[in-house]
């Protein structure tokens, strides 16, 4: 890439690649000259950057995984901000991975190269880390060491209101118009498991998915899980007649129809929320680790779409409410009831002009005039 690059972007997850793919896909239509270089993975080589590192293929999840990667990363990151130091991009854009990428905006303020640190680096952040549920104070070091934040949830400026911090609603990327959403309502198809991705949660909380379908005596189900975990999740119960494990639908795949939901409180919650399937949320933990982050989450909900509703969307079963019983009525009401699938269609529509981009300020054009903020050579 000859002469100093206008943007870097740093996406550390598969869906942080996705969704930063298409922010500069978009930016790129518009500015087409740009100089963008990129560590992340597919979507942002085939948006139109030029990939350094694929981030996405060495992204690791758990402490066991961490430490056995901890020289690797050490590495990267000493390389990282030496790329940073020597090329000088105008802009660095930080995408989710708050474990890289806010320790990256503290190393480049404490090197001089950032412009909170006295240097000509402008570094800025898109999908804030969820400091509204745990780690508040977080907010005052991203002030200190960041020019500029953009939200996907309405309510997050306003989390942000004591600091200095540029902070911005741009719309959440679920409804971005590339986004391809994994699932879909499909009033005859199968129930739909959604066990989240993280092994100890998913060993707690499957099992009690599948009591709960085999309770109700629906006919058949389909469990979704990240690649590479599902013969994992097939061995932690026997799997029932019509059982079905598939890896989540990638990026432009067919979505998966699905007549109602029992899930975890993840990512996976939202986009079920946004189709319309109606169901419940299932939240199981170590009972000391429950106890522990009652006393550290401050929400009234775990599901994201009952936060922003203000309501219960999906009814939330939580450790041992969470019983085969009370999993399996909510699964025959969603069969049986018509009125809880229309008031479903309901809080979906609802859903979706709370998460709507505001006119023209979506994330291309938030990312645009970052740019500008920082005249070129």
């Amino acid at each position: 890439m000859g002469g100093r690059p206008d943007l870097l972007v740093i996406a550390g997850e598969h869906s942080g690649d996705e969704h930063a793919g298409r922010m500069v896909a978009r930016l790129l239509r518009s500015e087409p000259g740009l100089r963008v270089a990129a560590l992340g993975g597919e979507r942002l080589r085939g948006a139109g950057a030029q990939l350094l590192h694929d981030l996405t293929a060495s992204s690791v999840v758990g402490l066991v995984e961490v430490l056995r990667n901890y020289g690797y990363f050490r590495r990267l990151f000493a390389a990282l901000v030496g790329w940073i130091r020597e090329h000088r991009p105008r802009v660095v854009c930080l995408v989710d991975y708050p474990g890289l990428n806010l320790r990256l905006a503290a190393a480049l303020r404490e090197k001089g190269i950032s412009r909170a640190g006295g240097g000509d680096v402008r570094v800025v952040y898109y999908i804030s880390p969820q400091i509204w549920a745990w780690k508040a104070r977080r907010r005052f070091t991203m002030a200190r060491d960041l020019d500029a934040l953009a939200v996907i949830f309405p309510f997050e400026p306003a989390c942000y209101a004591d600091t200095s911090l540029p902070v911005e609603f741009v719309g959440h990327p679920f409804l971005d118009p590339g986004h391809r959403p994994p699932v879909a309502e499909e009033p005859t198809g199968p129930v739909l498991l959604l066990p989240g991705s993280r092994r100890q949660a998913v060993a707690r909380i499957f099992p009690a998915l599948l009591a709960g379908f085999r309770e109700s005596g629906s006919s058949n189900a389909v469990a979704l899980h990240p690649g590479g975990e599902i013969p994992r999740l097939l061995a932690l119960s026997e799997p029932p007649l019509g059982l079905e494990v598939r890896e989540v639908p990638r990026a432009g795949a067919p979505p998966v129809g699905a007549s109602a939901v029992l899930m975890s409180s993840g990512t996976m919650s939202l986009e079920c929320a946004l189709a319309g399937i109606p169901g419940a949320i299932a939240y199981r933990a170590h009972p000391i680790t429950y106890v522990l982050g009652r006393m550290l989450v401050r929400v009234p909900y775990l599901g994201i779409a009952n936060l922003l509703l203000g309501e219960e969307m999906y009814p939330e079963f939580i450790q041992g409410r969470a019983t085969p019983r009370a999993l399996a009525g909510e699964l025959r009401r969603c069969a049986s009831d018509p009125v809880r699938r229309e008031i479903t269609a309901a809080r979906a529509r609802r859903l979706r002009e709370i998460l709507a981009a505001p006119a023209g300020r979506d994330a291309a054009g938030w990312l645009a005039r970052q740019l500008a903020a920082v005249p070129g050579d």
